[in-house]
């Protein structure tokens, strides 16, 4: 059978009182063992590894972000240094367009002074003729 059964009363009381008489001690035991020089010092200690490590991370942090923007900042100075160089091709491209299109039409202005000249010529030629036979 339970054990509550065969007791009475005043026994469950008095056992109830033990059992909180017993863990109040322990709380007060561990109250005591937790204000402790040592237990303090040991809190101090990891507190002091907690902030050194928070340190580090901070360090590890600010190293990173460093890293990160000299990479950008040379990452931008790379384009920008490709940008200028394409727009000096496009322009010397243009200027060598320009050239070509200049030389083609000074080329055919000089073949039609030519073919102009040489029209004259056969006009002068044709006059000349007809002031020969008259």
């Amino acid at each position: 059978m339970d054990n509550s059964q065969r007791t009475g009363f005043a026994d469950r009381l008095r056992a109830a009182a033990n059992a909180k008489k017993a863990q109040l001690e322990r709380a007060a035991r561990a109250r005591s063992e937790a204000e402790s020089p040592a237990a303090v010092e040991r809190r101090m200690a990891r507190e002091a590894v907690r902030a050194a490590r928070d340190a580090r991370i901070a360090e590890r942090k600010a190293a990173k972000l460093a890293i990160e923007a000299r990479q950008a900042a040379a990452l931008a100075a790379a384009q920008a240094a490709e940008a200028a160089a394409r727009e000096a091709a496009l322009k010397a491209e243009q200027e060598a367009r320009d050239a070509e299109f200049a030389e083609r039409a000074a080329r055919e202005a000089a073949v039609e002074a030519e073919k102009q000249a040489a029209r004259d010529a056969r006009y002068a030629a044709r006059k000349a003729r007809k002031r020969k036979g008259r």
